[in-house]
């Protein structure tokens, strides 16, 4: 891929947004943020991988819960600093808090409403 067809990491600070949709029903799962050498990983497996800013490292979408992301399609935006990309959620849940997309709450005129039902718990999925 020529440095033209890929995204422009640099135009970030080296991280670019990603959002993450089902392929197959086009539901929002999540957004997350991936470095360049996730992204090529991500490419090169066909896996999801993206960057934690939190913990300052890969993390591999699934590595501790089993909720895997198989990508199906890669979309990069017109500024090549934002990816798109379509996957299959293996797993209930995409989000860490155990819902299948990290999109539950709504804003609503009296605060935030919980609109999904959790699919696990993450105190027994993440035991630290």
């Amino acid at each position: 891929m020529t440095q033209e067809n890929r995204p422009d990491f640099q135009k970030c600070g080296n991280l670019l947004p990603v959002i993450a949709q089902e392929a197959q029903t086009g539901e929002v799962l999540m957004m997350a943020y991936m470095n360049e050498e996730a992204y090529d990983e991500t490419l090169k497996t066909g896996r999801a991988v993206y960057f934690s800013r939190s913990r300052n490292k890969l993390w591999r979408k699934g590595e501790e819960s089993g909720n895997v992301q198989l990508v199906k399609e890669v979309f990069l935006d017109c500024d090549l600093d934002t990816l798109l990309i379509k996957v299959e959620q293996i797993g209930g849940a995409a989000c860490h808090e155990g819902y299948r997309s990290c999109f539950f709450r709504k804003v609503t005129e009296n605060g935030l409403s919980v609109v999904a039902e959790r699919v696990f718990d993450p105190n027994q999925v993440y035991k630290k």
